[in-house]
């Protein structure tokens, strides 16, 4: 077996864990005492700034690597361990990140004549800004409410995302209940042993998103995406209630006017009020699109209601909303998304898209051979720069669902690329984790374009993590504000929207043929289908997000109801709490699921603005791309690196004018 990378274990008991998590504590206290004992006067770069960032190089990899185990081990009792060890660290590290006597001497060090480069000063000035909005220019009875207050954010919130991950239930339908899903996903679901007839459906992604798609029985899908949007309902809404209440009491203490202004004050917005401006007017601009597509929605509903002599109610509800978008596309466009899977085997699309991304950034990937990983499903590659040939890092793919797992699709940074004290490069290490249904010796796994553009996504958060070359652990990978981290990622999910990309990374699962360019036209043509409920429905969520951090307590489940009413004008579902399973507000985009707009508006300028115009393989623009975008890291600001890419500020035009939503595209 391949030795393990940097020495991170997948095999260590829960015995194991606790032991590393006490001995990294140790560890970390003694760096920060060594800079405290340093007099205030005698500070410098050398002596109380890298002890502490050469401390995160090496932290972060023990401490990736004890926290992974709860996403995705097998073992209950590790992944138990790994989520205990996680409260236990996040708790110590608030003690470190409150410790005044430290803090004092990175601020003497910024005020000094510091002899470092310009990404060491940008260190520094984080570090002092990031000890202020810890309060540590405040009395010490201050700072110990903030420490408190902070320690408690850290505890629930790693419990919300754990029940999530937990949640195990499990409902039972006749097979004439799941009418119009197709025949391979039928075989796929298991009999129920005490009924016989029934199959079982998880609220798992592969089981939930093709049920609400193509499920023509109305109550199917009602009772599904009522369980859905009920996970963790008790548990996750009185952490959610208490995450509001303790974040506004945070930012009060601070002299922020809310929570969402604290977020805002490090991200490209820079205060709420602008977000609030950018999400109205994008959405005054999605209004008359999302009438037009509700309208069709229910023209459709009326003719299968009296086709199945069913009573029409006259309203889109939230479980019809995903079944009338793909009827819309299978209608409106031609799309089958049936036929289109069957082009779409795993293996293909993984070998395509890998072949994509080599070309593009000029990289080379190899599988390493019997790999030390945490499931037999786990492959690692090796990444190199094709043009030196030298390694520059590895990735992990665990792409298959199973019992405990995290359930949606991300991209973990387990070992962070940075320089490591002795001034050699510490290679990324980034695993890509997903949820896409496993083959079978009778199925094979084909994915829908939706899971297509998914691993593009998430594979693009990989390469930001491994093509980043920044100085500082601070700095390394997709440490970049949090509203323009999507924006790289966001940008490469136009590749499956592109004829060559799409042949590349397609084939029939059966014969190996070609995927016929008449399905590919359709599905490019289909792009911009729903694009007024699906933008509506982003701007919900961020709606909803924003709302409750800009007030000391809220209803959640009402102020979503409002947002789904007002912007959406579709009902949210009676008797479910949708925001009780919204992993984001507790899991680190806590205002900011705007971002994922934001965002976009930068990905369509980047991709239009270069590649679209000077050819989407052209390779000299992807690697323009890789050392502009991809490599700095978090080293220099958002807006400098699209600047240095596009050779201009940054606008909304190529979104606007993508999304049919601009006078030139009218």
């Amino acid at each position: 077996m391949v030795q393990p990378l940097q020495n991170q274990r997948w095999d260590l008991s829960a015995k194991e864990i606790k032991e590393q998590a006490d001995a990294l504590m140790e560890s970390m206290k003694a760096v920060y005492d060594q800079v405290a004992a340093v007099s205030v006067h005698e500070a410098t770069f050398e002596n109380s700034i890298l002890p502490i960032s050469n401390l995160d190089v090496t932290s972060s990899v023990i401490r990736n690597n004890l926290d992974f185990y709860q996403h995705v081990h097998t073992n209950k009792e590790l992944r138990d361990a790994s989520t205990e060890c996680d409260k236990k660290l996040s708790e110590f590290e608030i003690e470190l990140s409150m410790r005044k006597d430290v803090y004092d001497r990175v601020v003497a060090v910024e005020g000094s004549n510091m002899q470092c480069s310009n990404e060491g000063k940008r260190l520094v000035t984080r570090m002092v800004k990031l000890g202020k909005r810890n309060g540590l220019h405040l009395d010490d009875e201050t700072q110990a409410k903030i420490k408190a207050n902070k320690k408690r954010q850290t505890e629930i919130g790693i419990d919300f995302q754990k029940n999530l991950n937990e949640e195990s239930e499990k409902l039972l339908f006749e097979p004439e209940q799941l009418a119009g899903l197709p025949n391979d996903f039928i075989k796929s679901l298991n009999k129920d042993k005490d009924s016989g007839s029934k199959l079982v459906v998880t609220l798992k992604y592969p089981h939930y998103f093709p049920i609400m798609k193509k499920c023509s029985v109305s109550q199917t899908r009602k009772v599904l995406e009522t369980a859905f949007n009920s996970r963790c309902k008790e548990q996750n809404s009185a952490i959610l209630a208490e995450l509001v209440k303790l974040r506004a009491e945070k930012a009060a203490i601070l002299g922020y006017e809310n929570h969402a202004a604290f977020v805002h004050d490090m991200r490209m917005a820079k205060h709420p009020d602008n977000v609030i401006k950018f999400t109205n007017e994008l959405a005054e601009k999605l209004q008359p699109l999302g009438k037009c597509d509700r309208d069709e929605m229910l023209r459709l509903k009326k003719v299968e209601c009296k086709n199945g002599n069913e009573e029409f109610d006259g309203v889109i509800n939230m479980w019809d909303l995903r079944y009338f978008m793909t009827k819309i596309e299978e209608m409106k466009y031609s799309v089958d998304h049936d036929k289109l899977k069957q082009y779409f085997p795993i293996h293909i699309v993984t070998k395509g898209l890998l072949n994509i991304y080599q070309e593009l950034l000029g990289l080379r990937y190899e599988q390493v051979d019997d790999a030390h990983v945490w499931h037999e499903d786990v492959t690692l590659y090796s990444v190199k720069d094709d043009a030196s040939e030298k390694l520059i890092g590895h990735f992990f793919l665990d792409l298959h669902p199973r019992e405990g797992k995290y359930g949606h699709a991300a991209c973990f940074d387990l070992i962070p690329g940075c320089l490591k004290a002795d001034g050699t490069r510490q290679l990324a290490v980034a695993a890509m984790v997903a949820n896409f249904t496993k083959p079978t010796s009778d199925a094979p796994s084909l994915l829908t374009h939706d899971e297509v553009e998914t691993f593009f996504h998430e594979f693009g958060h990989v390469m930001h993590q491994i093509c980043a070359e920044a100085e500082y652990e601070m700095f390394s990978g997709t440490s970049v504000e949090c509203d323009f981290v999507e924006a790289p990622s966001q940008m490469l999910e136009n590749w499956c929207w592109e004829y060559e990309p799409l042949k590349q990374m397609s084939q029939h699962y059966e014969d190996g043929s070609e995927i016929p360019q008449k399905l590919i036209e359709s599905l490019i043509k289909s792009r911009n289908a729903n694009t007024g409920v699906f933008y509506l429905r982003q701007i919900v969520l961020g709606t909803l997000d924003l709302n409750i951090h800009m007030c000391d307590h809220a209803d959640i489940v009402q102020v979503y109801a409002d947002a789904c009413k007002n912007i959406l004008c579709i009902p949210a579902t009676e008797g479910t709490c949708m925001p009780a399973t919204f992993g984001h507000l507790a899991g680190g985009y806590d205002a900011q699921y705007y971002g994922y707009l934001w965002s976009e508006v930068f990905c369509f300028d980047m991709f239009y603005s270069r590649f679209k115009k000077e050819g989407i393989m052209n390779q000299k623009v992807g690697r323009d791309y890789r050392e502009k975008i991809l490599k700095p890291g978090g080293s220099i600001d958002a807006e400098q690196m699209l600047r240095n890419f596009l050779g201009r500020n940054p606008n909304q035009d190529a979104f606007l004018q993508a999304k049919g939503l601009s006078e030139k595209s009218s």
